[in-house]
C-alpha cells in the first residue's frame, strides 16, 4: 500500500495550479514567454519529487530534491 506523503501531493497541486495560470496567462494576457518558463520550472520541480521518490540510491534521492529545490 501506498503511504501519504505531503510533499508529493503539494508539488502534484502546485503544478496544477501552475498549469492553470499558464492557461489563464496564455488565453487572457496574451502573455506567451514568462508563463511558459512558470510551466517549465514547476513541472519540472513537481518531476523532479516523483523521481526522487522512486530513487534507487541516497544519492538519488538528494539529487532530485537538491534539483527540485532550485526549481522551486
Amino acid at each position: 500500500m501506498k503511504q501519504n506523503n505531503i510533499i508529493q501531493e503539494k508539488s502534484f497541486a502546485f503544478a496544477e495550479r501552475i498549469v492553470n495560470l499558464y492557461k489563464y496567462l496564455c488565453e487572457e494576457k496574451k502573455e506567451f514567454v514568462l508563463s511558459k518558463q512558470i510551466l517549465r520550472s514547476s513541472t519540472s520541480m513537481s518531476a523532479n519529487i516523483e523521481e526522487s521518490i522512486g530513487r534507487q540510491s541516497d544519492k538519488d534521492f538528494f539529487t532530485k530534491l537538491t534539483i527540485a529545490h532550485k526549481e522551486a
